[in-house]
């Protein structure tokens, strides 16, 4: 089979586009004809040897994928050949099939196209469990979300925006900001590179502080969202894609009655599966009623997974880059 494969750790450019022996398949396992995959910031970590997971070379990046069951395990039973399923892999998923166990398998709804399967995992199944189990954001809250034009800055607006939240969405690109409108109505739009006292802005926005912050970006923008949360506040420590990770300023979280949440989907997913799994079948129930529609700004073939993985680290994307491998439509 064909994969992109990480030999040797370094930027997108080093992978290669190769033929590979096929994963082998365990008793608990389900391989995956892959039809599409999603491209996440992790992938860029995983192969410049940066992420908490660490593979042994050589490895595909991609962590899910959508494709069809074309073979399961002797102790597989709730997957049959032919199943459209999504694939959480971690990695590997950039390559025509994969293997992953059952318990990280999910049955793909009638109708759901396969790129829009492929890229629900990483960026939605994290917001879906920041937003209601860490963030317990209720109807009516203001919900400030930074990096808003990322994948799972997007994935915040859009579920937030479901869930009955008043959006907040700062970035540093005011073209994407400005995309953000297009595709949600997000009326309330800050630049935090041409407003550098943007928390000045937030507050006045909000009357006083966000009730919950979904910051994926990490250094200063941490540290200015704890003086523009609302009393009570929750603070979502998604990621730090800015290159920083902060420190909390301990008076700060005193003062604000505020709490700094730790959102981990992956250990969440492990702990709590049955609860994870009914995250899914929300998500899948909003696409059904037409309430959830991923954007997707970016579409490559597999054997130009470099180049996907090289707009995303330039920031080129608003929402999700998607790889595609043979087709990717219903």
């Amino acid at each position: 089979m064909k994969a992109m494969l990480c030999k040797e750790y370094g930027p997108p450019e080093k992978l290669v586009y190769a033929d590979t022996e096929p994963p082998a398949l365990g008793p608990d396992g389900v391989r995956i004809r892959v039809h599409a995959a999603g491209v996440n910031f992790p992938d860029l970590l995983i192969i410049e040897n940066k992420y908490q997971f660490k593979p042994s070379l050589p490895f595909a990046p991609g962590g899910e994928v959508a494709g069809d069951v074309i073979e399961v395990g002797a102790e597989v039973k709730d997957f049959a050949v032919g199943d459209r399923v999504i694939g959480m892999c971690g990695w590997n998923g950039f390559a025509e099939q994969v293997v992953v166990p059952s318990e990280k398998a999910l049955r793909m709804p009638d109708g759901m196209p396969y790129e829009v399967g492929a890229v629900l995992p990483t960026t939605y199944g994290t917001t879906v469990h920041a937003l209601i189990q860490r963030g317990r954001l209720r109807s009516g809250e203001w919900l400030l979300v930074h990096g808003a034009a990322g994948g799972v800055g997007t994935a915040a607006v859009e579920i937030g925006t479901i869930l009955g939240a008043r959006i907040v969405a700062t970035g540093g690109d005011d073209a994407k900001l400005a995309r953000l409108k297009e595709l949600y109505g997000v009326e309330h739009l800050v630049n935090y590179k041409t407003n550098p006292d943007w928390k000045e802005i937030v507050k006045s926005i909000t009357g006083g502080g966000a009730d919950v912050i979904y910051d994926p970006v990490g250094g200063d923008v941490f540290d200015q969202s704890l003086r523009c949360i609302a009393w009570d506040g929750r603070l979502l420590v998604i990621g730090f894609a800015g290159g920083t990770i902060p420190s909390a300023k301990a008076n700060l979280i005193l003062l604000k009655g505020c709490s700094v949440v730790g959102v981990f989907w992956g250990g969440f997913a492990a702990r709590e599966p049955e609860t994870s799994r009914k995250n899914f079948e929300l998500l899948f129930d909003w696409w059904k009623h037409g309430k959830l529609k991923p954007a997707i700004s970016h579409r490559f073939p597999l054997e130009k997974a470099a180049a996907a993985l090289g707009a995303l680290a330039r920031r080129e994307v608003v929402g999700k880059a998607v790889l595609t491998v043979g087709r990717a439509s219903p």
